[in-house]
């Protein structure tokens, strides 16, 4: 019998995982507690803009003339218990008001919604970036409420998606990681994921706290990289130099690439900001602070590219202030083929109060 998937939060990764999953040939219910939502997904329209994706939907979405129908939406628990042999949880984890920490509520609340409703061997599964070792305290929550006890298994299985390319990073993905417990759950991701595995995609099997630190690691990464060359630009600026050339010529070199060197106002989004702070956070909590003390310069040249475009700018008005000034500001989200303003370089700069008084 085929596997039948459920997919608990639809919004940028959830729903691209959802119609995913239907394009890979499984039939698949998505849940998600705004009903305003789930109405919309239903007509096979998505709250937010990413390339493909509303057409991917409508490929599927139950009663959409001429779709497959694999795809249906919910708001409903139970439903979504009885339904699934594979629950995948892509709820977001969000960074604490105030805090460098992540909050997990979303995440808890969704295992603590959905555990009571796995009445037969299930297997649930985590896309959501989270602190290292919740994956290993999730798994004894679910043991604990699930009334199948531990027949309810977990695996964690970050997603690497990129904004503007979600569709494609999520059928033909660069690798795929799991961290899991039992060869049962490895077979059922083979299963699932046999489509990009039968491409050549490679598939990492490893434990819990592996899992949990591949994602937030890469994020760190490819964070440093941005802001290295921003740092670059910085002494390129003060010697007369040329950092896109700078660039170029260090891109050549195969140890390094050229990705994620062209310098700017730095990085935003709602991944790398708050991913590298959650890392800091929970290194401290875990004793291993010092190991990370180089994201909090990776954060402060980013934060600091910010206030620098705004200098630019006032350079470029010829004075101390914008009163009266025309200035154009082209664009908010904070990247192309993107409408996601969450910490946006654009529309969260430090000059914005100052940019008001510009017409």
């Amino acid at each position: 019998m085929a596997l039948r998937i459920t997919v608990i939060g639809t919004g940028y990764l959830g729903a691209t995982h959802a119609a995913a999953m239907a394009e890979l040939g499984f039939e698949v219910l998505g849940l998600d507690v705004v009903p305003e939502k789930i109405e919309l997904l239903s007509t096979g329209r998505v709250p937010m803009y990413e390339p493909g994706l509303e057409d991917l939907l409508r490929k599927h979405v139950d009663g959409i003339e001429g779709s497959t129908g694999r795809l249906r939406f919910t708001t409903s628990w139970e439903e979504v218990g009885d339904f699934g042999d594979v629950h995948f949880v892509c709820v977001n984890t969000p960074q604490k008001h105030g805090e460098y920490a992540c909050d997990m509520s979303f995440v808890d609340s969704a295992f603590e919604s959905l555990a009571p409703h796995l009445t037969r061997p299930a297997l649930v599964v985590g896309k959501s970036t989270v602190p290292v070792g919740s994956a290993a305290r999730l798994a004894t929550r679910l043991a604990e409420l699930a009334p199948v006890g531990a027949d309810a298994e977990l695996a964690w299985n970050p997603e690497f998606l990129r904004e503007g390319f979600a569709v494609s990073d999520t059928l033909h993905p660069d690798r795929i990681v799991v961290g899991v417990e039992s060869e049962r759950a490895e077979k059922l991701l083979r299963e699932v994921y046999a489509g990009p595995l039968a491409e050549g995609s490679p598939f990492v099997v490893t434990d819990f706290p592996t899992a949990e630190l591949v994602k937030t690691s890469a994020n760190s990464f490819l964070a440093t990289k941005i802001s290295f060359i921003n740092a670059m630009a910085e002494v390129c600026e003060a010697a007369d130099g040329d950092v896109v050339k700078l660039a170029e010529a260090i891109g050549h070199d195969d140890r390094i690439g050229k990705k994620f060197l062209r310098a700017g106002i730095g990085f935003g989004g709602g991944c790398l900001p708050k991913d590298i702070r959650a890392f800091m956070a929970r290194a401290g909590e875990l004793g291993a602070d010092q190991a990370l003390t180089f994201l909090r310069e990776v954060d402060s040249i980013n934060m600091r590219r910010r206030g620098h475009m705004v200098e630019l700018a006032r350079e470029a008005v010829g004075g101390d202030s914008f009163l009266g000034k025309r200035v154009g500001v082209l664009g908010a989200a904070f990247k192309p083929d993107s409408d996601d303003v969450r910490d946006s370089p654009r529309s969260m700069s430090p000059g914005r109060s100052t940019f008001r008084a510009a017409r």
